[in-house]
């Protein structure tokens, strides 16, 4: 493995160099050696360079071919300005793809010989005839993947002999559209992108009860309605897609060898359209979509025939736009909360002899029931049916694919049934690419988890429980998927899903004896710069505190700071104010400081890219003091104005307030009861204040999620505009021990779609060289009465 993967010799460096006739040519620490991702099953490197000039071709003899080399001779001319051409003929410095269904490869298999004298590819298929091409394209510079003129490269490949096939069939990825509305060009941009590391399959999100996606003609007010949403803040969301933009997609994708597996939810998860009919719910109230995160229970109603119907015909709309063999229904997380009251849903559990048991209760059946019924739809339009894990739930459909995602056991469960699965878990297989990938602390807002790159490039699909009795042949393959509730724009939605959709590239595609982590570490460096071609956000590790990042650091005689970065990188920092570059002094031990300073540091690329600049202020403190002589009641004083507000200055101008105490910290957020769905209810601004005893002196961390926390008159936690469900703004402060003066600003509101009102409420401390924060006890409040 490092023999044919490690960096090349000095030598090879020098000819790959001066073999290039152009000036001014420096190779890049990241395009030494040999760069291909996913590593192919079978590669030797061999003596010397193919060289990409003006003059190269290609030969492309049969129609397959000569569509996948038009397609590579386009993506060429761009960054290089040459004008590559398809010819009739073959010949020396010409790239030759051969698709002849008679070889005997996979299906997606390919043999690639890349010599001094020109480049051979053979292929069953046009598939792998472009997988060839793409492992070509990494033999070449990084920059091969800019979209325009790229000068001084040389393009040279080393020649290499290759004979690759995937481990699995089904490579996928998955967006959700519904949360945040994915635009026709950022969908392609994906597919490029997933297409370039081959993945062969988007699992697309179109459905949720925050949205509904995707234009249905015979249900206009689906997108009239179910497609926008008033968000806490007050401004409308909304976006759908055309069934015109959907054929483009779907054609667009299948140009490079992507399947597209459209994902309506099937019978929850459906409120958007629900909003738009409905009767389709159990009780028909009038709603609207969902404007918060979560699982809403209002669902659809199968006690309705009327809710089939809507069903099919939606299907109907549907299944023709997208020609794969797969349709993923949902089937997860579908509260059956109303389907007990509901009287025609008991009906028709009385009508099918849906009988509960030991395993599931009677609505679990009827849920499978409408799974079932739906996939007989379905199979009459030679589909087959994906769903989530829970469609194991009351009896798996008889030709069901499972979507194993709440860990591994669904994809077991399947699998010993003989069905087919994919999987794709969240805790277990590091396959959800919305969880944290650094320091939630300085990273942005997520759902929250935590999946290093390591963790994702390790899982292996195949569960041992199946390897061992001879049932692994039922992992179809393995998807990565990106969730978006919490993701905002486009940038961060690429931020989350790269670089760890390229280690998901190597697991779908490699054996796994071919892994090895700390290549793949080198070679995604190689691959970055591919993504800044297509101008890809990708994730860059942050430097990090252990115990919890911090960006204010108090200290009364002397601060040592040590930085760890999530995956191997190089560090750079500054303590002058000035800003950090590349050739600023790299960190490489503990930091220490006796005098205020202003720290800049930062995480550098070996392309020379940099992560965003973390600036920490050192500041040298006394210890606070105490609040002399005091002797407090138990609890904190608290005054309520009612109004939804969003900066804590708009409680400046408030004269009416309802006063009260409270016992505990945790009960300013819980002045008025909350709801699952958060409708109708009222919201607040608070203001909490007294004492609270600092145990003895010391360096104390503070991390709270209320808009503002003071101590001592001075703004330790400022949360003004963020979401608050993990705290972002931690300080620091030398406390003495003993009473100090507190106090809180809590505004109950909806930001980006998470209710403050749902905060435990709680301020954590954690003493310097502690390991962890620890809530403010109610013992450690108090107020003076008047």
């Amino acid at each position: 493995m490092k023999k044919l993967f490690g960096i090349v010799c000095l030598s090879a460096l020098f000819g790959l160099m001066t073999s290039c006739d152009q000036k001014n040519v420096t190779m890049k620490s990241y395009n030494e050696g040999i760069n291909i991702l996913p590593v192919p099953a079978e590669l030797q490197q061999q003596e010397g360079q193919f060289k990409l000039t003006k003059s190269t071709s290609f030969y492309a003899p049969t129609p397959e071919a000569e569509k996948v080399a038009q397609f590579f001779a386009d993506r060429i001319n761009k960054s290089t300005g040459y004008r590559l051409t398809v010819k009739e003929k073959d010949g020396s410095n010409c790239i030759a793809i051969n698709v002849d269904p008679n070889q005997q490869l996979a299906d997606e298999g390919y043999i690639l010989n890349v010599t001094p004298k020109g480049v051979k590819i053979v292929a069953k298929t046009a598939a792998g005839a472009f997988y060839a091409m793409d492992s070509f394209m990494q033999l070449l510079p990084a920059e091969i993947e800019n979209q325009g003129v790229v000068d001084n490269i040389a393009w040279i490949a080393p020649c290499v002999s290759i004979n690759d096939q995937p481990r699995f069939g089904y490579r996928g990825f998955h967006i959700d559209a519904c949360r945040h509305f994915i635009p026709t060009e950022e969908v392609k941009k994906l597919i490029d992108v997933m297409a370039m590391f081959k993945i062969n399959t988007m699992h697309w999100h179109l459905t949720e009860d925050q949205g509904w996606r995707i234009e249905i003609k015979k249900y206009p007010r689906l997108t009239e309605y179910g497609s926008k949403r008033i968000e806490g803040e007050g401004n409308e969301y909304g976006g759908f897609y055309t069934q015109e933009e959907i054929k483009d997609i779907v054609a667009y994708a299948a140009e490079r060898f992507v399947t597209i597996v459209p994902e309506i939810e099937i019978p929850g998860h459906e409120l958007a359209a629900i909003a738009a009919y409905s009767g389709l719910s159990c009780k028909g109230d009038s709603i609207t979509p969902r404007f918060i995160w979560g699982i809403e229970d209002v669902v659809m109603c199968p006690g309705k025939e009327d809710m089939f119907n809507f069903l099919e015909d939606v299907l109907a709309e549907v299944v023709p736009l997208f020609p794969g063999k797969y349709f993923h229904i949902g089937g997860d997380e579908c509260p059956k909360v109303s389907w007990k009251k509901c009287p025609a849903c008991q009906a028709r559990i009385r009508q099918e002899h849906l009988q509960g048991d030991a395993q599931h209760t009677a609505e679990e059946k009827l849920q499978s029931y409408v799974i079932q019924r739906m996939e007989k739809v379905l199979a009459k339009y030679g589909k087959s049916i994906i769903g989530w894990d829970e469609i194991l739930q009351g009896g798996l459909s008889p030709n069901a694919t499972v979507m194993s995602w709440r860990g591994v056991a669904g994809g077991i469960a399947a699998g010993l049934q003989n069905h087919n699965v994919v999987m794709t878990p969240g805790h277990d297989g590091g396959m959800y690419f919305d969880y944290y990938q650094g320091d939630s602390k300085i990273e942005p807002i997520g759902i929250g988890g935590y999946t290093a790159l390591e963790k994702t490039y390790n899982y292996d699909p195949v569960p041992d429980t199946l390897r061992t009795i001879g049932k692994e042949k039922y992992i179809l393959g393995v998807q990565g998927n990106t969730w978006t509730e919490y993701i905002y724009n486009n940038d961060l939605l690429e931020y989350r899903m790269f670089p760890r959709a390229l280690a998901l590239s190597e697991i779908a595609w490699s054996p796994v004896d071919k892994k090895d982590l700390n290549d793949f570490y080198r070679r995604v460096n190689n691959a970055y710069v591919r993504l800044d071609g297509h101008e890809i956000h990708y994730h860059i590790p942050q430097p990090e505190q252990p115990n919890g990042s911090c960006n204010f650091i108090a200290f009364t005689d002397e601060a040592t700071l040590t930085f760890k970065t999530s995956r191997p990188e190089k560090m750079v920092y500054t303590t002058d104010n000035s800003t950090p570059t590349p050739e600023s002094m790299e960190y490489t031990e503990p930091l220490k400081f006796k005098e205020n300073t202003i720290l800049k540091i930062a995480t550098v690329l070996p392309s020379g890219k940099m992560s965003p600049i973390r600036a920490i202020t050192i500041e040298k403190q006394t210890l606070s003091p105490i609040q002399a002589d005091v002797k407090p009641l138990r609890g904190l004083k608290l005054k309520i104005a009612y109004g939804n507000f969003f900066k804590p200055n708009e409680l400046d101008g408030i004269t009416e307030w309802k006063q009260k105490t409270v016992k505990a910290l945790e009960e300013i957020p819980s002045q008025v009861p909350t709801t699952e769905d958060m409708r109708g209810i009222p919201h607040y601004g608070a203001i909490a204040e007294g004492l609270i005893n600092i145990p003895s002196d010391g360096i104390y961390y503070i991390s709270s999620n209320y808009d503002q926390v003071w101590i001592d008159g001075k703004l330790v936690n400022n949360n003004e505009g963020q979401v608050k469900r993990y705290s972002r703004a931690d300080t620091s402060m030398a406390l003495a021990g003993g009473w100090h003066q507190l106090k809180v600003v809590f505004l109950g509101n909806i930001i980006g779609g998470w209710p403050s009102q749902w905060d435990n409420g709680s301020i954590n401390l954690r003493e310097a060289g502690q390991e962890k924060f620890t809530p403010v006890a109610a013992e450690q409040l108090g107020y003076i009465a008047q």
